[in-house]
């Protein structure tokens, strides 16, 4: 590792870990009702849009809650209003304005498959944008999904937060009103401010037509003009990392130089997308009163994520042993950066491509500035599992804390079984309830993507899509199921999903893989609400100590490898060993 690199990867994950207290106590304030420094300016906003939704209140000016069914119920109905909006918008798209192109309404199947995906803040993309979308729908539909989805996770690990917090409560809050509190007053000052730092660093933000130049040089073809496409793309690049939605304006996304220009954007947008993710920890600790707590999940989180991050890097500079095999010099030297170059933009190099594949992935933000099909089987192998793990590496806004936390809850209970007691996190007894509801929202995003990779494998219209065969075609459709089952929407690149099979066993698996943890989650959350808190004794296990973090660490590993192991040494370890075998 050259000294550039180190500076940049350290620099990074410095980056992350510093704005992740001050940020995370922000947060707590927020979803407490308490004041915060740009309240005069937001909160006016905030009540407008309260009454707007219909939110009473109580005489004491706080918003009338809800127990975790009607706080579920109202979240499955808003992201059910949200699919069927957005995917009458795509249907409507040529009949709608801000299409210069005259952009025809994307299929059914297609136009389901974005829907859903935008919705459970996957952004799953079997399309280019700037060829399907017109400014209109990507701005709109797409945009504001950007945000809602997003709040809607953050939402949801606010409710769990106060759950542990409460004693013998049957609230756990308001979800519109948390949803219209992520939103006003933290989503959009910081989308605000991003999008003017990108749009100063070189970043379009266009609604007019596509721009048409003169080559420099004709092409092979004779066309001696270019079409440049332009569009609203820093507003939405904005929104699409500090929500960890990901996708893309453009179809290669932010590997496009309108979309992420410079060295300066990349660093902007890679750090924006561990912003929140990182936050909440610190927030989850403030709102239930021990911050230690949030700094143990944080600690675990960042060990995960180094490693992660230290693996792909080596795989990517060790570089491709076949195309040595083949005499061809890929050592770092003078001359050359060295390491597998292929897929990557010359102008972030392998540090800067590996670090994004890294944090994408440990998020649930599946934006690319690196094709991850031309990553090393070992290098590729790194994002996949991070995904399987089920993002909680960091993970999405607010769903990586409240899924690390089912993990922390699964911990509890192999240590209490280890040691004879009751198990026993924040102050609140675990019991079957808990344990069995964190199982559901464990297993259920691992079962849809290993039986929708056998269906998919096995099927022929699911076999039309693959570009390779192999161990590798294996590992695009592995892929595409992991992105999809755990909300990712990064792609292997390989595999054309844009069929009416694959968009409608992918929408399946994002709907499924988004909602079938959070209602667990909002259960486990509305139980401890009601449960008395626990006094601690000598026996009680310290969650907030270099131990549990180890401890955790491991649960975390051991349930992923027990679960995808098997299909892993199909996949990317087969081929690796291909590989090698060659030299």
């Amino acid at each position: 590792m050259n000294g550039r690199d180190l500076v940049l990867l350290v620099g990074y994950v410095l980056l992350v870990l510093g704005c992740a207290g001050p940020l995370g106590r922000y947060l707590a304030a927020v979803y407490e009702g308490r004041r915060t420094g740009l309240s005069p300016l937001l909160v006016p906003l905030e009540r407008v849009l309260l009454r707007a939704c219909g939110v009473r209140f109580q005489g004491s000016g706080r918003p009338i809650e809800t127990g975790w069914r009607g706080y579920a119920q109202a979240m499955l109905g808003v992201q059910a209003v949200g699919a069927l909006v957005v995917y009458l918008l795509l249907r409507g798209q040529d009949r709608l304005p801000l299409n210069p192109e005259g952009l025809p309404a994307p299929a059914p199947d297609l136009a389901l498959d974005i829907a859903v995906s935008f919705v459970t803040n996957t952004n799953w993309q079997s399309y280019g944008g700037e060829t399907t979308l017109s400014h209109f729908v990507q701005a709109t539909a797409l945009g504001v999904q950007n945000f809602v989805s997003a709040a809607t996770g953050m939402a949801i690990a606010a409710a769990l937060a106060r759950g542990f917090a409460r004693r013998e409560e049957e609230t756990i809050g308001n979800f519109t009103c948390d949803l219209v509190r992520g939103v006003v007053h933290v989503l959009l000052p910081l989308a605000v401010l991003l999008a003017l730092a990108l749009v100063a660093s070189g970043v379009v933000q266009h609604l007019g037509d596509h721009v048409v130049v003169t080559r420099l040089e004709p092409a092979a073809d004779g066309t001696a003009t270019q079409v440049l496409p332009l569009g609203p793309v820093a507003s939405q690049v904005a929104i699409k990392q500090l929500g960890t939605n990901g996708g893309g304006f453009f179809n290669v996304n932010s590997a496009h130089p309108f979309e992420n220009p410079t060295a300066l954007s990349n660093l902007l947008q890679c750090l924006a997308i561990l912003l929140i993710p990182a936050a909440f920890c610190a927030c989850f600790g403030a709102m239930v009163r021990d911050r230690r707590q949030g700094r143990a999940l944080l600690a675990a989180m960042g060990a995960l994520f180094v490693v992660s991050l230290i693996a792909c890097y080596a795989a990517e500079r060790a570089g491709n042993p076949a195309l040595r095999a083949l005499g061809v010099d890929d050592a770092s030297s003078a001359a050359q950066a060295g390491g597998n170059q292929e897929g990557k933009e010359a102008r972030f190099g392998i540090a800067a491509s590996a670090l994004w594949a890294t944090a994408t992935t440990a998020a649930s933000n599946g934006s690319v500035n690196a094709m991850h099909d031309s990553f090393t089987p070992l290098g590729g192998l790194v994002p996949m599992v991070l995904m399987q793990l089920g993002e909680v590496v960091f993970g999405g806004v607010g769903s990586g804390l409240y899924g690390m936390v089912l993990f922390a809850i699964v911990a509890v209970f192999l240590a209490g079984l280890m040691v004879g007691r009751t198990p026993e996190y924040l102050g609140k007894k675990i019991g079957p309830f808990e344990l069995k509801a964190a199982g559901i929202g464990l297993l259920a995003p691992a079962g849809v993507v290993l039986v929708g990779t056998a269906i998919a494998l096995v099927t022929p219209a699911g076999l039309a899509g693959l570009q390779d065969r192999g161990a590798h075609g294996l590992s695009e459709v592995l892929y595409a199921l992991s992105s999809a089952g755990n909300n990712n929407g990064s792609a292997f690149a390989g595999l054309n999903a844009n069929s009416p099979f694959w968009n409608a066993l992918l929408a399946v698996a994002m709907w499924i893989g988004r909602f079938a943890p959070a209602i667990p989650v909002l259960a486990i959350a509305g139980s401890l609400a009601r449960k008395r808190t626990v006094a601690i004794t000598a026996g009680t296990l310290p969650t907030h100590g270099p131990l549990f973090v180890v401890f955790l660490c491991a649960v975390v590993v051991l349930v992923g490898a027990l679960t995808f192991l098997p299909v892993l040494v199909l996949g990317p370890i087969a081929e690796h060993l291909q590989l090698s075998a060659s030299r």
